[in-house]
């Protein structure tokens, strides 16, 4: 009986060990995010807190504290990043199959050509879909001439 009181005395400063533990990550988990937000002070993100302040405003919320702007701001440059880099990656993909199915002329032209398509599969991978308008370029009529198109 004695070394099962024991056992539970044990249980019990091994779990007020962990209260501690937790205790102390909280307080790192305050300090690093105190230290992260004062980092924001002295950046000059990409997008300028003025267009922050704006769309914020324009959805209701506004916060005087040049700090939470900041980080907005950077989540959002960190989201454009990532939805290009995967666009890219569609556009490459797809140029690679119309390489592979012409060979000639357009295979020496190793320009990307980002399309409304190619931005539209990034976006949806993060759950945003885009309908575009079908523009007077992207027609089925496109470059014929004006006095066969009534034909």
């Amino acid at each position: 009986m004695n070394h099962n009181n024991n056992n539970n005395n044990s249980t019990t400063s091994n779990s007020s060990g962990g209260g501690n533990r937790e205790e102390s990550n909280n307080h790192d988990d305050d300090a690093v995010l105190s230290e992260f937000l004062t980092s924001l002070m002295d950046y000059t993100p990409t997008i300028p807190d003025e267009l922050v302040e704006h769309y914020l405003a324009k959805s209701g919320f506004q916060c005087p504290d040049v700090r939470l702007i900041r980080l907005v701001a950077v989540a959002t440059q960190k989201f454009v990043a990532e939805v290009a880099s995967d666009a890219l990656q569609h556009c490459k993909a797809r140029q690679t199959s119309i390489i592979k199915d012409i060979r000639g002329k357009q295979q020496k032209d190793k320009r990307l050509i980002l399309t409304m398509d190619d931005l539209s599969k990034a976006l949806r991978e993060y759950g945003v879909n885009v309908k575009h308008q079908e523009y007077f370029a992207d027609g089925p009529l496109t470059g014929v001439d004006p006095s066969s198109r009534d034909e």
